[in-house]
């Protein structure tokens, strides 16, 4: 039986060859648009091949926001920036991680996070903004586990002022760099393509397409995600 993979630069990654992979951390609340070659192209949502990696994310992400509205605004705006540092400096003794970003997430530090926006919530003399709380995941950690863990966490942050922190969204996860994952999943597809074509008698070959474009990610169940590529093949006699 003989593969064609309809793409060199998958050809050169079975043989051995190093393909750049994008190391980029990615929210997965959602599956990665198909037909999409960078990160920033929008969610919508698409089939999953059948044949996909399913592996356990890296974090547990949840939205929170932080809100103050104490009258005299820069007061006000001190109050969220220190309210903010304290959570920074509780997350690193706590085992937590902050974060910004709708899809691909960068850090939350003491070196950006004066960067974050601030925006009024509908009343007069009021302020919030928007970030993430990432947990990393562990074996056997649930998501209730997960999010009871980020629920204490945010309780216990030190706030300024008037400020308060609440948690925004629903939890969701996250992957660091799907793209690694790459080697895995053709595996996995020349391993389904070869049993699938043995199958038929008098020997078969298989035509593989789809292999070089960027990996993408579905939700599975609890931790789980799913990592693919869109990739098809036909069967066909020699």
């Amino acid at each position: 039986m003989k593969i064609v993979l309809k793409a060199l630069i998958v050809a050169g990654a079975l043989l051995g060859t190093a393909v750049p992979a994008l190391a980029q951390e990615v929210l997965v609340s959602t599956q990665r648009r198909g037909g999409d070659a960078g990160y920033y192209g929008g969610i919508v949502a698409t089939s999953r091949p059948v044949v996909a990696l399913k592996r356990m994310a890296d974090y547990a992400v949840i939205t929170v926001r932080v809100s103050g509205d104490t009258r005299d605004m820069t007061t006000r705006r001190n109050d969220l920036k220190a309210t903010i540092r304290n959570m920074i400096a509780a997350a690193a003794k706590g085992g937590f991680e902050l974060a910004t970003g709708d899809y691909v997430l960068e850090p939350l530090t003491l070196a950006n996070y004066e960067a974050l926006p601030f925006n009024g919530d509908g009343r007069p003399d009021t302020d919030q903004t928007y970030f993430l709380v990432k947990l990393k995941l562990a074996p056997g950690m649930t998501l209730k586990l997960a999010r009871d863990r980020m629920d204490a966490f945010i309780k216990a942050v030190p706030t300024a002022g008037r400020s308060v922190v609440r948690n925004h969204e629903g939890l969701t996860l996250s992957v660091v760099n799907p793209d690694q994952y790459r080697g895995q999943i053709i595996e996995l597809i020349a391993a389904d393509a070869a049993m699938a074509a043995g199958k038929f008698a008098g020997g078969s070959g298989v035509d593989v397409s789809g292999l070089d474009r960027p990996v993408e990610w579905a939700r599975a169940e609890e931790t789980n995600v799913f990592l693919y590529l869109p990739a098809s093949y036909v069967i066909r006699k020699r």
